[in-house]
């Protein structure tokens, strides 16, 4: 197994669909879309499907299993798991289950620059965020309401997580409108100026 290669979630997506049998990319898209699992597994772009198919081919992970033409689609190569990629695979699942990892978000970067906008203007937009997460909520109890019926739960446990991860950014984001909107959570652009001052000082 290639030390140099790190994990991500489309190269673990690739070796866990390898586990079933050879498949081409363009049958690893369409699976991944039709689990339902682009919700957490970034595959929109078939470019970054491909660059990932060949890293994982030159680390040794993967191989070839044949080249197919159909008069209707243009030749596909079909690829399937080595041993070495298996034990990639669950080495990368158990590392990611069991360590957490600073993924640096786009949403907490934007919150270390509150402070260049007013209070009013913070609460406007996140009062806008709040509402779209809302309207995510909404569709993701509909989505496990679905998906509940036909798969087992197992299947669903991602959707669930992020079910409860918009939970708790609301909640959160409420306790921030609430203390910008009673006064307890404000600030003018000279107090930071004198705050920067003082620590740098």
């Amino acid at each position: 197994m290639s030390t140099t290669l790190r994990p991500s979630p489309l190269a673990l997506a690739v070796l866990g669909l390898l586990e079933d049998g050879p498949l081409h990319p363009y049958r690893m898209q369409q699976l991944i879309k039709m689990w339902g699992k682009d919700e957490v597994i970034n595959v929109g772009q078939r470019a970054s499907l491909y660059r990932t198919i060949s890293r994982l081919l030159d680390a040794g992970l993967i191989k070839v299993y044949g080249t197919t033409r159909d008069q209707q689609y243009p030749e596909r190569t079909s690829y399937e798991l080595t041993d070495a990629g298996r034990h990639a695979r669950q080495q990368w699942l158990a590392q990611t289950l069991t360590t957490p990892r600073n993924e640096y978000p786009e949403f907490p970067a934007a919150l270390s620059f509150l402070p260049l906008i007013t209070p009013d203007i913070a609460d406007t937009l996140l009062s806008t965020r709040r509402d779209r997460l809302v309207e995510r909520l909404s569709e993701r109890d509909a989505a496990i309401s679905r998906a509940g019926v036909q798969l087992p739960s197992v299947t669903l446990l991602e959707t669930e997580f992020l079910h409860a991860q918009i939970e708790a950014e609301i909640r959160w984001i409420d306790n921030v409108l609430a203390n910008l909107r009673d006064g307890s959570l404000s600030w003018t652009t000279n107090e930071l100026h004198h705050t920067a001052e003082r620590i740098e000082a």
